[in-house]
C-alpha cells in the first residue's frame, strides 16, 4: 500500500472523528442546559475519572497514555464549552 493509500484512509477516519466529535458536543451543550436548569457545576470529578478510566481500560497498552491524553483533551474542551454555555458567552450553537 502507498503513502496516499494511508493518507486516504487517515482523512476518512479523521471526517468520521469530526462527525462523532460534533455529535459529542452537541450531547454536552445538553448536558450544560441540564446543569444549568438545575443549578449543577460543570466540572464533576468523579464523572471525569471514569470516562478516563473506561479510555484506559478499553486501549491496548500501546496506546493507553495517549488515549488518555486524548480525552483528557476531550474533557477540557467539553468543560471549556460548557463554562460558555452557563456563563452565556455561547457564540455558536450546534
Amino acid at each position: 500500500m502507498s503513502l496516499d493509500n494511508y493518507r486516504e484512509q487517515i482523512d476518512k477516519i479523521d471526517d468520521e472523528l469530526l462527525r462523532l466529535f460534533t455529535e459529542r458536543m452537541a450531547v454536552s451543550r445538553q448536558v450544560a442546559l441540564y446543569k444549568k436548569e438545575h443549578g449543577l457545576p460543570v466540572f464533576n470529578a468523579d464523572r471525569e475519572r471514569e470516562v478516563l478510566s473506561a479510555a484506559e481500560e478499553k486501549t491496548g497498552e500501546e496506546l493507553q497514555q495517549y488515549a488518555i491524553k486524548l480525552y483528557t483533551a476531550i474533557l477540557e474542551i467539553s468543560r471549556e464549552y460548557q463554562e460558555k454555555i452557563l456563563t452565556g458567552n455561547e457564540r455558536h450553537s450546534l
